[in-house]
């Protein structure tokens, strides 16, 4: 998980890891990213968060399109990553891999997850798998609208409660929802709001030592390394991009960036 902050307001992103994944960081308080399945209205809910501040471009080195955009909330100064839409993190296609680099070594201050609220069961595949790489996200839960319109009810406060993060219902076609979702990023990134997702643990002995030993022996080589027992498992699970990053050193090369830049 993100490395604890020595204070309450300080920002948790790791500056050296998404100025590498071609961020701009001048001028800013807090980075927000924003993830979700397609056809979730994510789009909509970040022109109504970043209005016409905004730009596109292509993610370094890939073909993959971006959008990124700011705003200003209580004198703090935001910039917003839109990730492209994905259905998992499992990194079998470009848009995932670029999506869980982004979340895995960008370490942004708050994810904000835009879920159909429609299709919640569906979509929270990709929430699940999200709070296991961070435990500062918000959860915007879309399209009420629609879901009321086919008699559908939500208990927000129960779902927060079991995710351990802010959970906003909003229809972002019309705008409603906006101010609740800025007011809960804010708490999340300047630490008013400490999530607390569950942890979710595997049954088999053999596979927690499984992890628990290969982690030790990726702290010895990356001291510090995010993430690390979600790192173990993808290695034991055989994800390629994963087992490249620690082949090519670029996994080091990440962490060695970031260090220099503290000290």
């Amino acid at each position: 998980m993100n490395t604890p902050n020595n204070c309450a307001n300080c920002p948790a992103h790791n500056k050296a890891n998404l100025v590498k994944l071609g961020v701009n960081l001048d001028n800013v308080d807090y980075v927000i990213t924003m993830a979700g399945n397609p056809n979730t209205g994510k789009s909509t809910v970040f022109n109504n968060l970043t209005g016409l501040r905004q730009h596109t471009g292509n993610w370094p080195g890939k073909t993959v399109s971006r959008a990124e955009g700011g705003f200003v909330f209580n004198d703090k100064r935001y910039k917003v990553v839109d990730l492209p839409g994905t259905y998992s993190l499992l990194s079998t296609s470009t848009d995932e891999e670029v999506a869980r680099d982004f979340i895995l070594f960008g370490q942004p201050d708050v994810t904000v997850i835009v879920a159909d609220a429609t299709r919640l069961e569906r979509n929270l595949n990709l929430v699940l798998q999200i709070l296991e790489l961070t435990d500062r996200a918000v959860l915007c839960l879309n399209l009420m609208d629609e879901a009321k319109r086919n008699n559908l009810e939500i208990d927000t406060r129960a779902l927060s409660r079991e995710l351990g993060i802010p959970v906003i219902p909003a229809s972002a076609r019309r705008k409603e929802g906006m101010n609740e979702l800025l007011q809960a990023i804010e708490e999340v990134a300047t630490g008013k709001y400490v999530c607390k997702p569950p942890k979710i643990k595997s049954n088999s002995k053999k596979l927690n030592q499984a992890i628990e030993s290969l982690s030790e022996k990726l702290l010895e080589t990356y001291p510090g390394l995010p993430n690390v027992n979600w790192v173990a498992m993808r290695l034991l699970e055989g994800d390629n991009s994963i087992i490249e990053a620690v082949r090519s050193g670029e996994l080091g090369n990440l962490h060695e960036e970031d260090l220099s830049i503290q000290n």
